[in-house]
């Protein structure tokens, strides 16, 4: 069995990965060597003030690999510190030197156990190095622990939230996938059923009409290996034989009109279809209603002062567009917070997205150009052939 020590060595890094430098980061290497500097010039009493403003200045650039290279930035920054302290016989005294805690916190948001572990290391060797060289006053020393603690705490924090949404956002991806994989295998076995039917008639009159019923046999027969091809190529996922809705049949283009029906208190939708809707097949039918389901449904808890949503649904040769809008207040329900989900993406946004993607589309959520939310979804023709 693993030792928690050993599992927490072990631990990889921070899922997912770290995010690519932003405007903050600049800002940060722009800022601090301007405050120590006006540190250095409101302080001239300190001793060694200037070369610790030096000191400080130059280890500046290691923020802005703090988050790809963790621990190699927080040892490069307090080696060159801790040997500033051994020559000077004391620590840096200029409040500029907390920006060292940002690479505290990004060895424990996006290191891993073993960053983590060497990291502590280095930071307790660097503590201990101060007590060596002169008294330190215990109410210092007390707080010093507590603002080690607190940022190694928010780290931990921040990266049990962002672990906690990556697993919550897989587990959408794969409901979502779970669920096309029913429509496809739904729609597959129909028209293998319909097949075996077809070779069972064709064997019924193979007596009275054998190179007729020869040459159905072996259409009906690559028609059907092609099928089988199809489906197994596309569904990747396991089905839950289980699950109760399995059985139950996959909702279609007919069924958007049920979204019409008013909701407790909510806006009027009203649903207009386009275009030659009644032949999409069945898979793709099912995937433009759980995509009109999910932004009808959004539209019905989250837009502010919202009176109507409209779904459009157009098909022609190119593929499918699917439109949802509503007239609500998007800032109104941004201020709010109703549509932080959304604009993260939320789990509703990227299960959408998801869909769409399976068969080849692409499904966009956003504030509309003239007021309201919009959803739009395009589907082409190539993913819902059958």
């Amino acid at each position: 069995m693993t030792s928690p020590l050993r599992a927490m060595w072990d631990a990889p890094a921070a899922a997912p990965p770290p995010p690519r430098r932003v405007w903050r980061d600049w800002a940060l290497i722009a800022v601090i060597p301007v405050t120590a500097v006006l540190e250095g010039l409101a302080r001239p009493e300190l001793p060694w003030v200037w070369l610790w403003v030096i000191v400080l200045i130059a280890v500046v650039p290691t923020l802005l690999w703090r988050r790809t290279h963790p621990l190699p930035m927080l040892a490069i920054a307090f080696a060159v510190t801790a040997v500033v302290t051994a020559v000077t016989g004391g620590d840096a005294q200029l409040v500029t030197t907390a920006y060292l805690l940002l690479l505290i916190y990004a060895v424990v948001r996006w290191g891993s156990g073993r960053a983590m572990a060497l990291g502590a290391a280095i930071v307790a060797a660097s503590f201990l190095l101060s007590l060596l060289l002169g008294p330190v006053l215990l109410g210092d020393l007390i707080g010093s622990v507590a603002v080690l603690a607190m940022t190694s705490s928010l780290g931990v924090a921040f990266r049990w939230r962002a672990a906690a949404r990556a697993r919550e956002l897989d587990r959408v991806k794969l409901l979502e996938r779970e669920q096309l994989a029913r429509d496809l295998h739904d729609t597959v076995a129909h028209h293998v059923s319909a097949i075996a039917i077809q070779a069972q008639a064709g064997t019924a009159v193979a007596a009275t009409d054998p190179d007729a019923a020869a040459r159905v046999l072996r259409v009906i027969e690559g028609e059907a290996s092609r099928t089988l091809a199809e489906m197994r190529s596309i569904v990747r996922v396991l089905r839950r034989e289980d699950a109760p809705e399995t059985t139950a049949p996959s909702a279609g283009i007919a069924d958007l009109r049920r979204l019409a029906q008013p909701g407790s208190g909510g806006p009027a939708v009203e649903v207009q279809l386009s275009g030659d809707v009644d032949a999409i097949p069945p898979t793709v039918a099912a995937t433009v209603y759980r995509l009109a389901q999910e932004g009808v449904t959004n539209a019905r808890r989250h837009a502010r002062n919202a009176t109507r949503v409209d779904v459009r649904v157009h098909a022609d040769e190119a593929g499918i567009r699917l439109d949802v809008r509503d007239d609500g207040d998007v800032a109104a329900s941004v201020a709010s917070g109703a549509f932080a989900a959304s604009a993260t993406p939320g789990y509703g946004i990227t299960g959408m997205t998801e869909r769409a993607t399976l068969l080849g589309g692409t499904c966009e959520a956003g504030p509309a150009a003239g007021g309201g939310w919009a959803v739009t979804a395009v589907l082409p023709r190539a993913g819902w052939s059958t």
